[in-house]
This record gives structure tokens, sequence and C-alpha cells, in this order.
């Protein structure tokens, strides 16, 4: 049994986002983290690790200097790595982007015990969209918004997290999970794992490894090849301070109606 989780590095949201001419994001020039809900997708593969001795096995889609989120990952205990990287995948949206991370989660190999983890959704884009998107794609059942999941034999059991409850869903593996942030707290990297990082496997696969593949179409990947085209990106304006009336009676609503009649808001 192994565990391919899909992780993915994102803008870090508290610095300053930078935008290229044709709307796509200049990572290079921003600072990035490892998107927080792909985290907790990580930490619920090494707890199954943990508990039955599976095989952990980190996949990203990004520019080379991506490697070091994935030696970041492996030092909290994953066995292996993948970096898919190449021009001809840049600017993917997420038509192409799971078209790209299905054929690589394909050329590693999805055997029948095998589980497929992502993150809920991705802070720069907030689509939820590349998960089941890459289920369709290679065929398999799939279980979103996961709060809880207990594996037993070849099934697994799924607490999802609704706007108004939860749904229990049991299904049989090979299958794809997507998590969010309530169903568990990451664990750190140690400092044994730090130390064992560069000596585990980290695998590049290029235009090359993949263009073969019956997903791989140049007609379908890259900004060019991506049904979804950005018509504008900026940086929202920040806010200005807010104000605050003290009290509840008569005169302090009396001083809040004229604030918004000043404004023209009523």
């Amino acid at each position: 049994m192994k565990i391919i989780v899909c992780v993915k590095q994102v803008p870090d949201t508290s610095g300053k986002v930078a935008v290229n001419p044709d709307g796509t994001l200049n990572r290079a020039s921003m600072q990035t983290i490892t998107n927080p809900d792909d985290m907790n997708a990580v930490e619920a593969a090494l707890k199954l690790k943990d508990a039955t001795g599976c095989k952990v096995t980190v996949v990203t889609m990004g520019p080379p200097p991506a490697a070091g989120m994935l030696r970041e990952l492996m030092a909290m205990g994953a066995d292996d790595a993948v970096l898919v990287s190449a021009r001809e995948f840049g600017g993917s949206d997420t038509y192409a982007t799971s078209q790209i991370l299905a054929a690589a989660i394909d050329t590693i190999g999805v055997e029948k015990d095998d589980i497929v983890m992502c993150g809920r959704q991705a802070i720069d884009g907030d689509t939820a969209q590349v998960g089941p998107q890459i289920a369709e794609k290679l065929h398999l059942p799939q279980v979103t918004y996961a709060a809880d999941i207990q594996k037993d034999g070849d099934t697994i059991t799924v607490k999802r997290m609704l706007e108004d409850g939860y749904m229990t869903i049991k299904t049989q593996t090979p299958c794809l999970v997507t998590c969010i942030k309530e169903l568990n707290e990451p664990r750190y990297m140690s400092i044994g794992g730090i130390y064992s990082t560069y000596s585990k496997p980290l695998e590049v696969y290029d235009y090359e490894k993949l263009k073969d593949h019956p997903l791989i179409d140049a007609s379908t990947i890259g900004l060019k090849g991506s049904p979804t085209n950005i018509f504008k990106s900026f940086t929202p304006p920040q806010k200005g301070v807010g104000q605050m009336l003290e009290g509840d009676g008569k005169e302090t609503c009396e001083k809040l109606v004229d604030i918004l009649t000043a404004k023209h808001i009523i």
C-alpha cells in the first residue's frame, strides 16, 4: 500500500503578491509556503503510515525551487517525492494542471490498496477543482472535504464536513480523498527527518518523461492549452481604519444614522 499526496507551493499571503502582464502570478518574486490544506493531507497520510507502515509519496507541479518544499515534507516523514516541472507546463489552469498531475500519478502507479490525497483547495486559486478532476481522469472514486479518515482492509470510511452537518461515506481503494484543516494538526519536521531528507529519492518528471502519456496533449496543457483565461489580477487595496461607536442607546443610533446619511449609504 502507498499513499500519493498532491501538494502545491503557493504565495505567502502575508507578503506582497506580484502579477505578470499576462495575468499569471509572478511566483519567482514572492515568498512561498506549502498550501495549508495540503499540509493536512500530508499529515493524514503520515498518520496512516504510522498505523500501517505504508509508503508516502509527495508530488507537486511547479518550478525547480519547489524541490525545497518537497524536501521539507520528506523531513516530516514522507518516503520520497516527485517534482513535475517543465516550461511546457507553465501557466496551466486547473484543467491542464489536473491533466499533468493525473499523468504523473498514473506514471508512479496506482494499485489496488493505494490512496491519492489532496488538500481541499489552494489558497491562491480557491477553486477546489484539481483534486476531483484528477480523480475523474484516473477513474477513481472520490470523497471530498474529509474531516476524519479510517482505513479497514481495502476500504476507507470518510467523515465529510458539510455546511449543515456531516456525511459518512465508505469506499473501496484505490480512491482519492481531499482533506480540510479540521482533519488534523500537521506535525513539525523532526531532527532525524531533516538529517535524512537528502538521502531520500526525489525524482523530476519533465515534459520528456510524460509526453507519451495519453493525458498529455500539447494543445491542452500550459498557458495556451488552458480553457480558463484570466481577465485581470491585482492586489486588493488596503482597507481604511474602521470607526467604533460606544454605547447602545438612542443617542449612539442617531449618530450612526447621521454618519451613514453623510456617506449616502442610507
